[in-house]
């Protein structure tokens, strides 16, 4: 990775933060002014020093101050109102600098945040979720890392060397030719390890997002790794993958290590010339002997600073790699289009339309084609087929996660693409079998569609999904925290959570994704009462596995291999001998297990 493409992560970066030019330009004139009052008590005690051994033929009575009295007066007072101008703007930088950091790292993490959630689903499946925290937690807090106190230093190092420099040109060009000859030597070895580091840091954030899905990944999966007693093994994994981090680390740490004593003794060269050579030019008269403690002072104050070039570059090669990874994120293209919408006609009645529907995956030939589904206002729709058949294809479809390549998909007429997401999805309520409850308590759960809901409807909604029997025996009832995606609740619990918090909703088009498929008998017959109430005026979408919980549904449609193969009511299914009728019989014991479960 070159110097040139942290610099374009650099102009990407100002791009990006254009409101807060006036903010920067603030921040970088105090770090300025600052570090013009830091090198002058070196050019004072030069002066100091000039009156001290010339007195009234000094350069201070050369200004009108003929006593040395009165100047070493004049100087005291300087000193005191520089040091007191260093302060002030040391102070006025950091609250600068450090203010924006935290703004800046803010609106990062809350534009990229705002951006992934713009994304269409198929992002989510070929990313990992390690990898998207990292980015918007790990590489901000580096970027904001740099901006407290990377970017003063890179400023101030400029600052020293253009300062600096045009002292020794007027005091002795000689000197300042030979003071600076070091120079070339020290950038050329500061952009020396900005290449090599680069690709380095690079890596180093690749290791980070893997070791930090690897961490989310195990602690999701705990239950897991305890039944199969294999916390050995993944703290195994765990250990090479943060072994691998380390490396990567490890090879920029060597190359970093190495620019400092390279560069100490560049400085000692050009420190032990002005030294030498301006005593010499001293000794001879050639040069004021003010000048010359000016000189030797300000050599290290030229020369010095550049060693913290290693630090500077290193703290910016890291915020550039993570300003990269941030601002790519922040580029990635929204593939469903929300902008130009017209809201869904009120009242929305819920009659929902496939219309020569063809959807394909890029990683893989999988998803549907030619269909044409039609599920009437208060209607019941029951699609089954095969894992990967793409019925859950059809209902990314519907809620627009999704654009289909041919074809649309319509309600109460409207094509969905025509529509905005908001007024579309209010429409649609959505119960998974992969049920996800936020951290929080039962009321925050059940209420998260409407979060301004009443007690009353809350637990309207937990009566009607017959969740509110077991909310009662919860120790805190409706207040009780659920932990973790609902780690404290059954896998039944959780689902009739799931149902309430759709009914709550109050949606048109209720659409269950195998809502019953991982449940107890129990749970599903609860589950199947609630059903039958809440159908009733409302359209309901249904991916079943269990055949019996279907046999009630307006239409059943078999899908395999993308296409609908089957249709009709659970007794014409069955009049016709096919592939729903052979499951239905494997389900019901009629057939032997073996037989070809083509629907399971």
């Amino acid at each position: 990775m070159s110097s040139r493409s942290s610099f374009q992560a650099l102009g990407r970066l100002l791009r990006y933060a254009r409101g807060h030019r006036r903010h920067i330009i603030a921040a970088t004139i105090c770090s300025v002014i600052n570090k013009l009052f830091d090198i002058a008590p070196e050019i004072l005690i030069g002066v100091a020093i000039d009156v001290v051994v010339n007195q009234e033929d000094s350069f201070v009575a050369g200004l009108g101050v003929t006593t040395a009295r009165d100047q070493i007066l004049v100087l005291g007072v300087l000193t005191f109102l520089i040091w007191a101008g260093e302060s002030l703007f040391e102070y006025l930088y950091q609250i600068l600098w450090r203010n924006l950091a935290q703004r800046l790292q803010a609106e990062l993490r809350q534009d990229a945040y705002e951006h992934v959630q713009r994304l269409d689903m198929s992002f989510f499946e070929s990313q990992s979720s390690g990898r998207l925290v990292a980015i918007m937690n790990d590489d901000v807090n580096q970027l904001e890392r740099f901006l407290d106190g990377g970017a003063n230093s890179m400023i101030q190092v400029g600052v020293t060397v253009v300062a600096v420099g045009a002292v020794f040109f007027v005091l002795s060009p000689l000197i300042a030719l030979l003071a600076f000859m070091p120079i070339p030597l020290i950038i050329w070895g500061a952009f020396f390890f900005q290449r090599k580091a680069g690709p380095m840091y690079a890596e180093v954030r690749e290791r980070v997002g893997e070791l930090a899905s690897r961490l989310s990944n195990n602690l999701a999966g705990i239950a897991t790794i305890k039944s199969f007693t294999a916390e050995a093994r993944e703290a195994e994994r765990l250990r090479r993958t943060s072994e691998a981090y380390v490396e990567a680390n490890r090879q920029a740490i060597r190359i970093s290590s190495a620019f400092i004593p390279v560069i100490r003794m560049a400085i000692l060269t050009g420190f032990l010339a002005t030294f030498t050579v301006g005593g010499m030019m001293a000794l001879r008269g050639d040069l004021n002997v003010g000048a010359y403690g000016v000189l030797v002072f300000l050599t290290q104050r030229l020369l010095w600073p550049l060693t913290g070039l290693a630090q500077v570059i290193d703290l910016f090669e890291r915020a550039m790699a993570s300003t990269r990874r941030i601002l790519d994120l922040l580029a990635t293209p929204i593939q469903v289009h929300d902008a130009g919408g017209i809201a869904l006609a009120r009242p929305v009645r819920g009659a929902v339309r496939f219309e020569g529907v063809e959807f394909r995956y890029a990683e893989s030939a999988a998803g549907v084609e030619a269909i044409d589904l039609e599920v009437p206002s208060g209607h019941t729709l029951a699609l089954v087929g095969a894992t990967g058949s793409g019925k859950s294809t059809l209902i990314k479809l519907l809620l627009r996660f999704q654009d289909p390549a041919e074809g649309r998909v319509l309600i109460d007429g409207q094509p969905t693409e025509t529509l905005t997401l908001a007024s579309l999805r209010e429409a649609i309520g959505l119960v998974s079998q992969d049920v996800y409850l936020f951290e929080g308590t039962v009321r925050d759960n059940i209420a998260y569609g409407r979060p301004e809901a009443d007690e009353d409807e809350v637990i309207e909604a937990a009566r009607t999904a017959e969740a509110w029997g077991f909310i009662q025996t919860l120790p805190q009832g409706l207040d009780t925290p659920v932990g973790e995606r609902g780690v404290r609740l059954s896998g039944g619990q959780r689902q009739r959570l799931s149902l309430a918090r759709a009914l709550l909703k109050d949606p048109p088009i209720l659409v269950l994704d195998e809502a019953t498929s991982a449940v107890d008998n129990e749970t599903e017959a609860a589950i199947q009462r609630s059903l039958s109430r809440i159908g009733h005026g409302r359209t309901v979408i249904m991916i079943a596995h269990r055949l019996s919980t279907i046999v009630h549904a307006d239409e059943i449609a078999v899908v395999e291999a993308g296409r609908v193969v089957e249709r009709g009511r659970h007794d014409e299914l069955l009049a016709k001998d096919g592939r729903y009728a052979t499951q239905w019989r494997v389900q019901t014991g009629e057939l032997s297990g073996e037989a070809d479960a083509t629907l399971a």
